[in-house]
């Protein structure tokens, strides 16, 4: 598979806005996440990623300088456990966890994102995007958005990986570049190539580098093995540096 190396995109791309990764370790014996959050205004951009219990979470820098948290505090990652594994959701906003009341509940995630459209933030209207990691590595990933910038019409795209090839991800995130309004991602999500054989945070320093150094906010990375279920991860928050 022709792959596209996510440095180059990214630093060619100054606001692709949110993003997420989801792929396979060069060995082929792990799953990678990544998630990374950008901003433009200062409400945005006072945010920091710290761990909780079952994934993460955003929350205010400095609490006194936050001035709406109705789209920018949520929990990007959440780990769920099953009875046959481990499920791992990311997502740029709330629906995470409308994907994980709907998996507790038997349901699936694309019962879930059918009750979900894009933020309601005029005029971006930003698209939300998810993803679903898979005890053995398969994984999905969707984007809600809408067509041509009509809030009347929400356009629902699922994308899934049933045969992941090792050291290749998927790349797809909320704007296609910076703009007033800002450009909806466009197409399927970017076929790019996974590296973390010299370490889960080399990658995500290789990543946090290529990312716009005005806009970027907070980073975190993650690789499960397989086998076991067992994983790393790393957080950079640009307020606090590696966590």
């Amino acid at each position: 598979m022709d792959t596209m190396d996510l440095g180059s995109l990214l630093r060619s791309n100054p606001y692709p806005g949110r993003g997420i990764i989801l792929g396979r370790s060069e060995d082929g014996g792990h799953a990678v996440l990544l998630y990374f959050i950008m901003g433009r205004s200062e409400n945005s951009r006072n945010r920091i990623f710290v761990k909780t219990d079952d994934g993460i979470k955003t929350q205010a820098y400095d609490p006194k300088k936050m001035t709406d948290p109705s789209l920018v505090i949520y929990h990007p990652v959440r780990r769920l456990m099953l009875p046959d594994g481990i499920r791992h959701i990311v997502t740029n906003g709330d629906q995470t966890d409308t994907i994980r009341d709907y998996l507790n509940d038997g349901n699936n995630f694309m019962d879930a994102l059918l009750t979900r459209e894009f933020e309601p933030d005029a005029p971006n209207y930003t698209p939300r995007i998810s993803g679903l990691l898979f005890p053995d590595g398969l994984y999905m990933l969707s984007i809600l958005k809408t067509q041509n910038s009509d809030p009347g019409c929400c356009l629902r795209h699922f994308f899934t990986y049933s045969f992941p090839l090792p050291g290749v991800g998927h790349f797809i995130h909320t704007y296609s570049s910076d703009g007033d309004p800002l450009p909806s991602f466009e197409g399927e999500p970017t076929p790019i190539s996974i590296a973390v054989e010299n370490g889960l945070e080399n990658f995500a320093r290789i990543v946090w580098d290529s990312m716009n150094d005005d806009n970027k906010v907070s980073l975190y990375a993650s690789e499960i093995e397989i086998a076991s279920g067992t994983s790393r991860e790393i957080i950079i928050n640009k307020r606090e540096g590696i966590v």
